[in-house]
């Protein structure tokens, strides 16, 4: 193989369409825009979700619901999770975020009382449930609400 001799594969170019060149190439006359028209202008055409005059779509359904500036989201973890630390550790939000257990997307952290748990630990997050926080103190650790 040579250079010279490389070349597209069979299909995957084409001509550039050639408007305007008489009768005989099939895109004379009107170039393909039929005849006259909204359509058939040079800029022609409508908007995005016009639908000819007639009150849109989106302005005929009411609104509903709103979104609530102060609500505050929640990185979720279960105690079964937090097997994986050594007896002793503080283990915080960004701790969890550091070894991937939660996304790290919410900067808030609730912890929940699914599984059990084995070792002794101090966890700080915002907000416990009142299984989890029974749960940790059981194994000897503490539940700390962080500021």
């Amino acid at each position: 193989m040579r250079i010279h001799s490389i070349q597209p594969a069979v299909g995957a170019t084409t001509s550039e369409k050639r408007l305007g060149r008489g009768i005989g190439s099939g895109l004379g006359k009107t170039s393909g825009k039929g005849h006259k028209g909204q359509w058939a202008r040079s800029g022609g055409g409508v908007r995005p979700g016009f639908e000819g005059g007639q009150t849109p779509l989106a302005r005929r359904i009411p609104k509903r619901g709103f979104n609530n500036k102060f609500r505050v989201e929640y990185d979720i973890v279960n105690i079964d999770a937090l097997n994986v630390f050594e007896n002793d550790t503080v283990v915080t939000y960004d701790l969890l975020a550091e070894r991937r257990i939660v996304g790290g997307k919410h900067n808030a952290l609730k912890v929940l009382g699914n599984g059990t748990l084995t070792k002794k630990l101090t966890v700080k997050a915002d907000k416990f449930s009142a299984s989890a926080k029974q749960a940790i103190e059981a194994a000897g650790g503490v539940a700390e609400v962080a500021e």
